[in-house]
């Protein structure tokens, strides 16, 4: 039975987490706009800096599956606030590293918290509210995590150009002292099983394994060139140092508009949520490959490939909410498994390629791999129609109206 959650404390629960998803999203992708600050200053490659974000997705990639079993139990407010405390720390340790080896230890400790925070944050957000809203929903949250390259990694960027990239970890740790109050004060607990989203609304243990293939490709695609997207701008446009943050706004920008765009489609049609954005992100990573020298085409492209990007993960979320054969916070640890796999393979194959071909190759490997994840589910699409969106059910009363208007 799923426990009451007035819709005040429900909105407060989506602000709160889709912040706690803005902190992390930063968090694991700082490094690539610091990239060109970290290696000098701890006398490593690029390429070597790169792993800070492909390692930190192993782990999460490792860990989300027995680290969601082993706190299945847990309350999710405690299990939540206990999360960012540890992140905060770890992001304060990373503040003081004076060697590679410190920075990736403390890079391993933040992506474990992140692993378990994925892992049971779609479920803890959406439980409160409809099902027949809960696309709205997951697009709300998910805006926490577009804004991240939008105004964090800028935000990091700038600050560490000016203050030292360890500025950059320290700010984060403070923000993560003040969202784990936050989510102490303002989470609801009841035990995990009592969730409203604790199970998917259309289980479908096939269609769910071609979700995880075409999240796993299609992210791999974009990180190819995502991870060292600034040696692509520095030495394939042309543009100067002083740009890339300006740039990386922009990138973001087109992925807050992406995610936006996207709340309108992801309940009535889940699977043309999916196919769109990859479809978007595939002509603009082959752009980028054709047209990568030509500075004003690249603008235009690299925001083609942030609104893909934002609007992908998305509805990858929502469409977990739906096909999750057994547990959502399981089905949620495989989509995290799938989405961090296919970051460290592609970091790790962009840092392969990047001494040898350079970075004007990245785009072209990244533009066929998404092709092949459009290509599973263009076939998921043919096999089986997608199932109906069930029709909203609120509590009776004023109460339940509320709790519909809150999804708005």
């Amino acid at each position: 039975m799923t426990p009451e959650v007035s819709p005040g404390r429900a909105r407060a629960s989506l602000v709160v987490l889709s912040l706690t998803a803005f902190a992390f999203i930063t968090t694991e992708l700082l490094p690539i706009g610091l990239l060109t600050l970290i290696a000098p200053d701890l006398d490593r490659s690029r390429s070597q800096v790169g792993l800070l974000v492909s390692g930190y997705a192993v782990v999460v990639v490792l860990a989300s599956v027995p680290l969601t079993r082993l706190t299945h139990r847990i309350p999710r407010r405690r299990l939540l606030g206990v999360t960012m405390v540890l992140f905060a720390a770890a992001n304060a340790v990373a503040a003081l590293a004076s060697t590679y080896a410190v920075l990736a230890g403390a890079r391993l400790v933040t992506a474990l918290t992140q692993a378990l925070f994925w892992s049971v944050a779609s479920a803890t957000v959406t439980g409160p509210f409809p099902v027949a809203v809960r696309g709205r929903v997951v697009a709300l949250f998910s805006t926490g995590a577009a804004l991240a390259p939008v105004l964090g990694v800028p935000l990091g960027t700038w600050l560490g150009q000016q203050a030292g990239w360890r500025a950059s970890f320290a700010v984060l740790a403070g923000v993560g002292l003040a969202t784990a109050a936050a989510v102490v004060v303002l989470i609801p607990t009841y035990p995990p099983a009592a969730g409203g989203a604790a199970r998917g609304t259309a289980p479908d243990a096939r269609r769910f394994a071609m979700l995880l293939v075409a999240t796993a490709l299609g992210v791999t695609g974009f990180l190819t060139l995502q991870t060292y997207v600034t040696p692509f701008l520095l030495d394939v446009s042309g543009f100067t140092a002083a740009a890339l943050a300006p740039l990386l706004f922009v990138s973001g920008a087109a992925g807050v508009a992406g995610t936006i765009a996207v709340a309108r489609t992801l309940d009535a049609h889940p699977i043309a949520s999916l196919v769109a954005p990859l479809s978007i992100g595939t002509a603009s990573l082959l752009g980028l490959y054709a047209l990568g020298a030509l500075e004003p085409a690249t603008v235009c492209l690299l925001a083609g490939v942030g609104f893909a990007y934002a609007a992908f993960a998305t509805a990858v979320q929502n469409r977990m909410l739906q096909l999750a054969p057994g547990s959502t916070d399981l089905a949620s640890a495989g989509v995290s498994t799938a989405f961090n796999a296919g970051i460290a393979t592609g970091s790790l194959l962009g840092g392969a390629l990047l001494p040898g071909p350079g970075p004007q190759l990245l785009a072209l490997v990244g533009g066929l791999l998404t092709l092949a994840a459009l290509g599973v589910l263009a076939v998921d699409a043919r096999r089986a129609p997608a199932p109906p969106v069930p029709a909203a059910r609120p509590a009776a009363g004023r109460e339940g109206d509320e709790t519909t208007a809150a999804a708005r």
